[in-house]
């Protein structure tokens, strides 16, 4: 592939009142759930086409690049991948990573590291907005590399894939608990065990701070 340039670019206690809002979604809201429950997954199928990145990535490296797009949905499988969003160009603003994705509808891939320099994330099937309910499929999963990758697919418990606010980006969910979630700075963030992904803690620590975090669009 000539040219191929690898790039790997307190939540607040009244969640739990958004949880019990959240358990009578919109049928519209409803019928974007459809994948097949999976659970922990690590194995890999065979390797598809190689990857290519719009730029440089400070997370990610060629291989877990390469690992990573062996559990992406196959209708993303070869696409590339523009970086929308990264804190060391856009600075540690929810809000900012808000507005680099607008105009995008397409699935975004988050990827973090922590000041521990343990690195994960989340493949989200719908782009990253602002909204009242948490929103996207059953696409949707958790990721870790600790150190070898291990990916946490939709259990089918609960459709709770992702909601962002001003003050929090939330990934996965039941009881109270976030598989994934991030403050408005983009630097403080934890990981819990939840229902929707049935995932480990994915940083060595339930709480975090963010060293890096990059948002790639995959159209």
């Amino acid at each position: 592939m000539k040219g191929l340039r690898w790039r790997y670019s307190r939540l607040p206690c009244q969640v739990e009142g958004d949880l019990s809002g959240e358990e009578g979604e919109d049928k519209e809201e409803a019928e974007e759930k459809v994948a097949t429950p999976t659970s922990v997954t690590a194995p890999a199928p065979e390797d598809p086409t190689e990857t290519q990145l719009s730029e440089a990535s400070q997370v990610l490296g060629a291989s877990e690049i390469r690992q990573l797009s062996l559990h992406l949905p196959p209708r993303v499988t070869g696409n590339s991948w523009r970086l929308a969003f990264c804190t060391a160009r856009d600075g540690f603003s929810l809000q900012r990573l808000y507005r680099q994705m607008e105009g995008h509808s397409g699935p975004v891939l988050l990827v973090l590291r922590d000041q521990d320099g343990q690195m994960f994330g989340a493949f989200s099937s719908s782009a990253i907005r602002l909204s009242k309910r948490f929103y996207g499929t059953g696409e949707t999963f958790l990721f870790s590399f600790s150190p070898q990758l291990k990916v946490f697919k939709w259990t089918g418990n609960n459709s709770f894939f992702v909601k962002g606010n001003l003050d929090s980006l939330m990934i996965g969910s039941g009881s109270g608990q976030f598989g994934l979630w991030m403050d408005g700075d983009l630097y403080h963030g934890g990981s819990h065990p939840c229902a929707t992904f049935d995932n480990e803690v994915l940083a060595r620590q339930e709480q975090f701070c963010i060293k890096e975090l990059e948002a790639w669009v995959l159209n």
